[in-house]
């Protein structure tokens, strides 16, 4: 490797006095054209000062003592630029200025300052954050310590070392061991880089380890039932109660576009009538705080008009008996199976089918749809925005129409 010019110079700044006419002594280290300036705690005389020696020109005491502490300051330097080139580190300027400060004392560890992260955004849930996203948060933290004993034999990693090597390290490591979609490798680095951007931002980080690295979101087919298997589960006769239980709640989902979230904590409060005598769901999405204004129809009107007044509903507060997600993404695959539908169900399948079935479907503008599903944008309520056959269909129907008088 080419071997840096490394050059260290003392001089005097005689516009800068103190009261007693003196002037401070300055240091300026330079490396291959960057430099770094300290002023030493030092003054003298400038008639006093050999620029050309880089020392005091006086006999008396002071002068003695500022020549020894300079030359004590020039060995210290050269002896941290020694340090610096055994360890094999990165070697500038800012990095000599810091050492010979003592401001690398205490080396940032990356994953104290990660988790240190984490628990902070804890202290937020339900003000800024949601818990899924905390929970993202731990798991991101947790798989890179898992990456970095595995693949380099460590316990924390100083934040300075955080590299573009051990980024791709990382997401080579989601990819392959956790076996990971790339979608999914996004939303944990996206945490990653909020960390790296923090320390950059403190100067905890001298270079951006993401430089060069682009992600680009895979398109994901979202499940989404049609008006037909909607009707086929909305027909359907459980003698199961948690089977009966658990489509009334997918039902709600699919007729009011309400996240799981959001329909395990409906309340009274959020049932809002206007003055023709509807009845609107007025709630702020848990995840996002962004109001969703949802006018309800009659399916949902009589699914709470069902449930009221039940035990568990009751003893939560809530309009709804709602059980765990889990055991509602369970039954829901059950409910599939005795309704002869052939897709893989979630709750998140019920907000996509009133965004697609629901509403799209049946002309509801991109606008209306995002207000109700409570999206900043309507760039966010595209991505519910399929395209369906029956629409295709309609569509194709005018040209037909326009072409029917038509002769060949």
């Amino acid at each position: 490797m080419k071997r840096q010019t490394f050059n260290v110079l003392f001089f005097i700044r005689k516009t800068r006095t103190v009261k007693s006419g003196e002037t401070p002594i300055m240091l300026r280290i330079t490396i291959q054209g960057q430099l770094a300036e300290i002023q030493l705690k030092r003054t003298i005389k400038p008639e006093l000062w050999s620029q050309t020696k880089e020392r005091c020109t006086g006999k008396d005491a002071k002068s003695v003592e500022v020549n020894r502490y300079i030359e004590s300051v020039r060995l210290r330097l050269y002896d941290i630029h020694r340090i610096l080139e055994d360890d094999n580190k990165l070697i500038n300027p800012m990095e000599i200025k810091r050492r010979f400060l003592g401001l690398d004392v205490k080396h940032l560890m990356f994953f104290e300052v990660f988790q240190e992260h984490n628990d902070k955004c804890r202290e937020l849930i339900g003000k800024d954050y949601a818990k899924v996203t905390i929970s993202r948060f731990d798991t991101c933290l947790r798989y890179f310590k898992e990456m970095a004993l595995k693949k380099h034999h460590l316990k924390d990693i100083p934040m300075k070392e955080i590299s573009h090597a051990i980024i791709q390290d990382y997401i080579h490591f989601l990819k392959v061991q956790k076996d990971l979609q790339e979608n999914t490798v996004i939303r944990y680095m996206k945490v990653v880089k909020k960390i790296t951007n923090m320390a950059l931002a403190n100067d905890w980080m001298e270079k951006d380890p993401f430089i060069n690295i682009r992600f680009h979101e895979q398109e994901v087919h979202k499940e989404f039932l049609t008006k037909e298997e909607l009707e086929t589960m909305q027909n359907k006769v459980f003698d199961v109660p948690r089977l009966d239980l658990v489509r009334d709640i997918f039902l709600f989902q699919c007729f009011t576009g309400l996240a799981f979230i959001d329909v395990s904590e409906l309340k009274a409060e959020h049932l809002v009538s206007d003055n023709q005598g509807n009845l609107w769901i007025r709630k702020a999405r848990q995840k996002t705080k962004v109001m969703c204004n949802i006018p309800l129809l009659d399916i949902p009107l009589a699914i709470l008009e069902k449930y009221k007044g039940h035990l568990l509903a009751k003893k939560k507060g809530t309009l709804l008996p709602v059980p765990c997600n889990q055991k509602l993404n369970s039954y829901l695959k059950e409910i599939a199976d005795l309704c002869g539908i052939k897709k893989n169900l979630t709750t998140h399948t019920g907000r996509h089918t009133f965004s697609t079935v629901v509403a799209l479907a049946n002309n509801v503008s991109l606008e209306n749809v995002a207000k109700m599903l409570g999206h900043t944008n309507t760039k966010m309520t595209q991505r519910y925005a399929k395209v369906l056959d029956q629409s295709i269909l309609r569509d194709m129907q005018n040209v037909r129409e326009s072409f029917s008088t038509k002769t060949i």
